[in-house]
C-alpha cells in the first residue's frame, strides 16, 4: 500500500475509534482536537499517543470564559504503525491509545490505570 493510502486508511481507523467511544463520552469531549503526526517527540521516541490540556478534573468555576484553546490529543502514526501490523492490530492498537488518551482527558491518571488493569 503506499504512502498516502496508508495515512488516509490510518485517519479512518483514528476516526473510527472516536465515533465508537461512547455517546456520553463523545458529549463531554467539547473543544478537544484530535491530531495524527508522522513522528512522536525526540525525547520520547515510543510514543503512541499524547493528550495535551487540562483535565476535567483539573478545571474551575470559570474556566474556558473568553476562549480557550482546545485541549489536544495526538496519535503518532508511525510508533503506531511499528512492527506492521495487521489492519485488526493497527486498528486495536489506536483504539486503545484513543481511549488511554481520552482518560487522560476526563483526569485518570497512568498510575490509576495500571491500578485498574487498562494501561
Amino acid at each position: 500500500m503506499d504512502a498516502r493510502k496508508r495515512r488516509r486508511r490510518f485517519d479512518e481507523l483514528a476516526g473510527e475509534a472516536l465515533d465508537r467511544l461512547p455517546r456520553w463520552v463523545q458529549e463531554r469531549m467539547e473543544n478537544v482536537e484530535v491530531l495524527v503526526e508522522e513522528l512522536p517527540p525526540a525525547d520520547a521516541p515510543n510514543l503512541l499517543g499524547l493528550y495535551e490540556g487540562v483535565p476535567l478534573t483539573n478545571r474551575g468555576w470559570g474556566y474556558g470564559v473568553g476562549g480557550t484553546l482546545p485541549d489536544r490529543i495526538t496519535l503518532f502514526r508511525a510508533t503506531l504503525e511499528a512492527g506492521d501490523p495487521t489492519a485488526d492490530e493497527l486498528r486495536d492498537r489506536i483504539r486503545h491509545t484513543i481511549v488511554h488518551e481520552v482518560a487522560h482527558f476526563f483526569g485518570i491518571s497512568d498510575d490509576r490505570l495500571r491500578e485498574i488493569d487498562r494501561y
